[in-house]
């Protein structure tokens, strides 16, 4: 069972994001609803918050348990945008058609 990354990956995980313009983020780094196993989902959504804050990232996040753990950490009032939807995320982030979204347009 994978509890959690470690601080090697968190740390790779941090140089990355300061290298990046945009980060799409979909589902937590371990098992963050068991503290100590949340330490690297609130270093990294810290991380990408402050980025966000400082005008250098564009942060997507989506999921149920995503918005659950950035919450945790305190840093989902910093990204960009925040979807509660999982799979459908992802889908429309893939240009997908929605079928609810398709009915709602008629």
């Amino acid at each position: 069972m994978i509890l959690d990354a470690g601080p090697e990956t968190v740390s790779r995980l941090k140089a990355v994001m300061g290298q990046c313009a945009t980060l799409i983020w979909n589902g937590p780094l371990g098992a963050f609803e068991i503290p100590p196993f949340d330490a690297a989902t609130n270093a990294a959504a810290v991380e990408a918050a402050r980025l966000t804050a400082a005008g250098r990232l564009v942060s997507v996040a989506g999921g149920g348990d995503t918005v659950a753990a950035l919450n945790g950490a305190g840093a989902a009032a910093d990204f960009t945008f925040i979807s509660t939807a999982g799979g459908a995320f992802l889908e429309w982030m893939e240009g997908k058609e929605l079928p609810g979204v398709a009915a709602l347009m008629g």
